[in-house]
């Protein structure tokens, strides 16, 4: 999935190799996926993309987009993976959108669970895409500790800290995948209410998130995603659907997973009371 860490990289990957490149032909998919959800009809993609060439690429909060000119872009969401391919190689047999530019090279977007692919003239109509450009990032200096204390302010006292952080896009981009790190180096559940925490554990949260999204933006992402060339990011999760059958690296605990709040959470019982 598509967090902070991976939007920055994908982006800066991205912009290395596509800017300047122009748009000669769009694929249809060739394996239609329910769950992937575009901006309008996406036969008339090749009416907006085609002929246009790349300008930039900006990766904010769970979203890439690929800047035009003439005003269009391709934005994908939380979900599609975007993966670049030289001229040699062949199209993939599956795929729910395929960009080709002039110099026969080829941008390929595939949907495991879901994930949006928008093509658009203009500005996006949609909030959580407004919300990641508007709103500050953990990457930001003036992300700091006043800003992180507003997020828990107007909110029910008894919500939990995943809660919290994770869903509703209050910071844009931080989902439940770069939480789990975040959470197991503060000492914190993530069912704690936020009622229970005290300054000085907001203090320490803080500082391991500021900390944690640097470190997983520029080890080029977590090692449970993918970047744009299709290899998985530098960071080593602590946490994770790779490790989580492994012991505490702290207490040598065994660390549980749980569903909760539509995702799956890992913790150590005794390190994450």
């Amino acid at each position: 999935m598509i967090e902070i860490p991976e939007s920055r990289t994908i982006s800066r990957q991205a912009e290395t190799i596509l800017a300047g490149k122009r748009i000669a032909e769009v694929v249809q998919a060739t394996s239609p996926h329910k769950f992937t959800w575009y901006n309008g009809d996406p036969l008339l993609y090749p009416d907006i993309l085609v002929g246009r060439e790349i300008e930039s690429v900006r990766g904010q909060g769970m979203f890439v987009d690929i800047l035009c000119d003439e005003d269009v872009t391709v934005t994908i969401g939380d979900g599609t993976n975007m993966k670049y391919y030289p001229a040699i190689e062949k199209h993939p047999a599956k795929h729910q959108l395929l960009i080709a530019f002039d110099d026969k090279s080829f941008i390929a977007f595939t949907v495991s669970m879901y994930g949006a692919i928008f093509a658009y003239k203009g500005e996006l109509d949609n909030p959580y895409h407004k919300g990641s450009l508007a709103k500050l990032s953990p990457l930001d200096d003036t992300f700091d500790e006043q800003y992180f204390d507003s997020i828990f302010k107007g909110v029910k006292k008894d919500m939990s800290i995943k809660a919290l952080l994770a869903t509703e896009q209050r910071i844009p981009g931080f989902g439940n995948g770069v939480l789990q790190d975040i959470l197991f180096k503060s000492g914190l559940h993530p069912k704690r209410k936020i009622s229970t925490i005290s300054d000085f554990e907001k203090g320490d949260l803080f500082h391991c998130l500021k900390v944690t999204i640097q470190s997983m933006t520029e080890k080029g992402g977590r090692d449970t995603e993918k970047d744009f060339y299709g290899n998985f990011g530098g960071y080593k999760c602590i946490l994770s659907r790779n490790t989580y059958k492994q012991p505490c690296p702290n207490c040598g605990d065994e660390i549980v997973k749980e569903a909760y709040l539509g995702g799956t959470i890992y913790y150590c019982p005794s390190c994450q009371k």
